[in-house]
C-alpha cells in the first residue's frame, strides 16, 4: 500500500476550523488509578499542540480499553483529560459523553486553541460496528477530521475511517511518521535489507514472512515460531513450542526463500528449559539435539552471534517479536544481544510494536532506534501489505 502521498495537517487550513482528532490515548493505569505510562499520550502532543498553535478549535477522540459499547467510569477519559492539561498548559474541556449535549455544547463553545477531549468512543457499540449514522454524528462535531491514532489504522471504526466519509480528511504528524518510516522501507529500502522475526507464533506472522520474501536480502527467525521451521528441517523439537499444522507451510516458506536467493537464518542453539517456569532448570544444546521432554526458551551464544553478523553492515532493519520469553531474565539475552546489535548497526531501524518495543523501552535502547511503532497489530498489518482502513481513508495530495 503506498500512503506516502495522503494529505497531512500541514497540507490543510485549519485556522478557526473545528478539527476532531482521533488519538490512541489508549493507556495503561496502575492500582492507583494513575496513569502509569504516557507514552502513546505523549505521542500525540506534536500534532495537538501544531494545532492549537494555528488557532484551531480542537476537539480530541479516542477509546480506552475494552468497555464493550457500555458506559463504564472504570475507562473514562478524565485522567487523560487531566494529563493533557498539565502537559499543554491549558484545561482540556471534558465532555461527559461522545456525541450528546455536553460533547455538542463544548464543542460549540470552543475559541480558537481551545481543546475538548470526548469521552470514551467505545461507549457506544456503534463505534466497533463502524455505524454510519454514529460516524456522522460524530463528525458532525467538527469541519475537518485529523487521524493520528496509528495503534487502531488496521481497524475500520466509526472514529477511525466512518467520519473520514463527511469530512476533509488527514493525518497527524504520528501517522506520517509512521506510513513514510515504514512505508519507504517497504517501498525503496536501503539495503541490503534484513527482517527479523520473533514471537510465538508463525501463524500470526504467515502474511508478514510471505510479504516481505519479496523484499528483503535476509530474514532472521526466532523466538518460539522458529522451532516449527526447525522441526520442517527433521530436527527433534523436545517440548518446545510447534504448530504442528504449519510444520509444511515453513518447508515450503525455506524452499521460496531458496529460489529468492533470500538468505533465511534460523537458530543453531537454544537454551532450553525442563519447563515452561521463569526459575526452571535450563542449560544450551544446538538446534539438532532437543532433548525429549525439553523446551527451546530462548537462542543460544552461537545463534546471537550468527543473527548479529547478519545485522553488521544493513542499510535497513525491521524488527517485529522477542526472541525468547524475554520478560524472564535466563531467557532474555537473545532479544538483548538482537536488541545490541541492531543498535549498534547504523542501520535505518523499524521496531515494529508490541512486544518487541516493550523489550527495547526496557533494555534502554530506545534512542539508538530510527522508528519504534507505536502500534502493534497495525504494524504488523502494514508489514503484511494489507489495507489499513483508518489510513486508506484519508485524502491523497
Amino acid at each position: 500500500m503506498d500512503y506516502l502521498n495522503k494529505k497531512t495537517v500541514e497540507d490543510i487550513d485549519v485556522a478557526g476550523k473545528k478539527v476532531l482528532v482521533r488519538c490512541d490515548f489508549n493507556v495503561p493505569f496502575d492500582d492507583t488509578g494513575k496513569i502509569s505510562d504516557p507514552k502513546r499520550i505523549n505521542a500525540a502532543l506534536k500534532t495537538i499542540r501544531y494545532l492549537v498553535d494555528h488557532r484551531a478549535k480542537v476537539i480530541l477522540c479516542s477509546h480506552l480499553g475494552r468497555p464493550k459499547g457500555q458506559v463504564n467510569p472504570k475507562f473514562s477519559l478524565a485522567p487523560v483529560a487531566a494529563y493533557l492539561s498539565k502537559a499543554l498548559g491549558q484545561q482540556v474541556r471534558m465532555a461527559k459523553d461522545v456525541v450528546g449535549e455536553s460533547a455538542k455544547s463544548i464543542a460549540a463553545s470552543l475559541k480558537d486553541g481551545e481543546v475538548e477531549l470526548l469521552e470514551n468512543v467505545r461507549f457506544h457499540k456503534e463505534e466497533e460496528q463502524n455505524d454510519p449514522a454514529f460516524a456522522k454524528q460524530l463528525a458532525s462535531l467538527a469541519e475537518i477530521y485529523v487521524n493520528d491514532a496509528f495503534g487502531t489504522a488496521h481497524r475500520a471504526h466509526a472514529s477511525t475511517a466512518g467520519v473520514a466519509k463527511y469530512l476533509p480528511a488527514v493525518c497527524g504528524f504520528l501517522i506520517q511518521k509512521e506510513i513514510s518510516v515504514m512505508g519507504r522501507a517497504l517501498t525503496n529500502p536501503k539495503r541490503p535489507f534484513v527482517a527479523i522475526l520473533g514471537g510465538a507464533k508463525v501463524s500470526d506472522k504467515i502474511g508478514v514472512i510471505t510479504n516481505l520474501l519479496n523484499k528483503v536480502d535476509t530474514l532472521i527467525v526466532g523466538g518460539g515460531m522458529a522451532y516449527t521451521f526447525i522441526k520442517a528441517l527433521g530436527y527433534s523439537i523436545g517440548s518446545s513450542l510447534c504448530e504442528n499444522d504449519k510444520v509444511e507451510l515453513a518447508r515450503d516458506i525455506m524452499a521460496k526463500a531458496k529460489a529468492k536467493g533470500v538468505r533465511f537464518l534460523l537458530p543453531v542453539d537454544n537454551v532450553i528449559g525442563r519447563e515452561y517456569k521463569r526459575d526452571t532448570e535450563f542449560r544450551r544444546v544446538d538446534s539438532d539435539t532437543i532433548p525429549d521432554g525439553w523446551m527451546g526458551l530462548d537462542i543460544g551464544a552461537k545463534t546471537c552471534a550468527l543473527f548479529a553478523g547478519a545485522v553488521q553492515g544493513a542499510g535497513t532493519v525491521v524488527w517485529n517479536g522477542p526472541m525468547g520469553v524475554s520478560e524472564w531474565e535466563h531467557f532474555a539475552n537473545g532479544t538483548i544481544a538482537v536488541a545490541q546489535a541492531v543498535a549498534d548497526s547504523g542501520a535505518i531501524s523499524i521496531i515494529g510494536g508490541g512486544d518487541s518495543a516493550a523489550a527495547i523501552e526496557k533494555l534502554g535502547f530506545a534512542d539508538k532506534m530510527t522508528h519504534i511503532s507505536t502500534g502493534g497489530g497495525a504494524s504488523l498489518e502494514f508489514l503484511e501489505g494489507k489495507e489499513l482502513p483508518g489510513i486508506a481513508c484519508l485524502n491523497d495530495k
